[in-house]
């Protein structure tokens, strides 16, 4: 399946484009890039050609990887999708329910695959846990705390405009939904509050009757930051595993997905495309929308 990339920046260049250029299935042939001058440095490591029109890339192309920022992700995955591509998008699909909503509308109506990279969810130590809790079930709370400290000097995203502007829970909060929604279930009530350094904490209730609480901040203490998510049940206690395996071994599996839902005589659903990137991102802006109002009739 011949790729094109759409961003140039670290992650498009360094995961997405490195992980495309060394695929066994997959070959990436074109880049693009808001900045043509860009867009033509990253193809040229990746032995790829530069396009500056979009549209004729997608011409040229079966589908495109999107690492660009989700405002500007969600446009272009619609114009894609219209021209028949296969997407492999990043987290989150959008930032509100309407850019997402669009999404899904053209993706179904194309018939094309979808596939939204939420990293942990291609981690096979990761979708092994999430298996068993399904097997044991009777879970009715789960808790998780994902503290990152990204403006520190040398870190690749801590001048992405983005981040800075919507901060940790729409940037590590759909990791911490994707593993906890698969476990007790869609979120039907939300409400959050915002706290030191940027935290924002979330509680939400789910369809099961769970509950479950986040803590999420992208500008942690360099000496506090943590990544875990915990479940409580009736048959005891289960802690997410560490990570181990990488963010471009991840994306090769995720490749490695969207090529299996391609194929055949029509696209096949995966249980992380758009669909599941539009329930994502209903509940951030449920939870985005609550911590703002809370925040402006507090004394």
């Amino acid at each position: 399946m011949r790729f094109g990339l759409l961003g140039t920046g670290h992650w498009a260049a360094d995961t997405h484009g490195a992980t495309l250029a060394t695929h066994a299935t997959a070959e990436l042939v074109a880049v693009w890039g808001r900045d043509p001058a860009k867009a033509a440095t990253v193809a040229g490591q990746l032995g790829a050609r530069a396009y500056d029109d979009v549209e004729e890339l997608f011409a040229d192309v079966d589908a495109v990887a999107i690492a660009l920022p989700p405002d500007v992700q969600a446009g272009l995955a619609v114009r894609a999708a219209r021209a028949g591509c296969h997407l492999l998008l990043d987290k989150p699909l959008a930032l509100t329910v309407e850019a997402a909503d669009e999404v899904v509308e053209a993706v179904d109506k194309a018939g094309v695959a979808s596939l939204v990279f939420f990293t942990n969810r291609f981690r096979p130590e990761i979708e092994k846990f999430l298996a068993n809790a399904n097997r044991v079930g009777g879970w009715y709370a789960g808790r998780g705390v994902m503290h990152a400290s990204i403006f520190q000097p040398g870190n690749p995203y801590g001048a992405s405009a983005w981040r800075r502007e919507q901060g940790g829970l729409w940037d590590i909060g759909p990791h911490a939904l994707s593993v906890l929604l698969p476990v007790l279930g869609d979120i039907t009530e939300v409400t959050a509050v915002d706290g030191p350094r940027e935290t924002v904490n979330v509680i939400a209730r789910h369809a099961t009757g769970a509950a479950s609480e986040l803590s999420i901040t992208l500008n942690a203490a360099p000496n506090a930051t943590v990544v875990e998510q915990v479940f409580y049940g009736e048959h005891g206690v289960a802690v997410v595993p560490e990570r181990g395996t990488t963010a471009l071994q991840a994306l090769s599996a995720a490749i490695d997905r969207l090529l299996a839902a391609a194929t055949g005589p029509a696209p096949r659903r995966d249980p992380c495309d758009v669909h599941f990137g539009r329930t994502v991102v209903r509940i951030l802006a449920a939870a985005d929308t609550a911590r703002r109002e809370r925040r402006a009739v507090t004394p």
